[in-house]
């Protein structure tokens, strides 16, 4: 069962433990027994998804409002990354008239 948050203005923010069909009903405070509707006060609770989706979330929310420097880019991949290197991903080999041959390609195709 999720866990809700609630603000009662005489006795400040408590939470409880509700099924999700009543999550927009309201709760009885429990100090004062007054009824409150549920509120917002902080974000969900990541602990219990697995690491690599934890590290996926942090990146999207981050890339969203604040992407990485050239600095912070490069000093992540390091010299001879594959995606960030200016390398051609697969070898070309060219001939001396300016055709190119890829020798880790299908020997059948022909390149245009």
């Amino acid at each position: 069962m999720p866990v809700y948050d609630y603000v009662c203005s005489d006795c400040g923010p408590f939470t409880d433990m509700r099924p999700m069909a009543e999550c927009d009903a309201p709760q009885d405070c429990p100090k004062c027994e007054n009824s409150w509707p549920r509120a917002i006060l902080k974000a969900p609770n990541f602990s219990c998804m697995p690491a690599d989706r934890r590290k996926a979330h942090a990146t999207n929310e981050r890339s969203a409002n604040a992407p990485k420097t050239v600095g912070e880019y490069k000093a992540s991949h390091g010299p001879g990354c594959g995606c960030c290197s200016g390398k051609p991903s697969r070898r070309v080999n060219k001939t001396r008239a300016g055709a190119k041959s890829f020798p880790t390609a299908r020997p059948w195709m022909i390149s245009h």
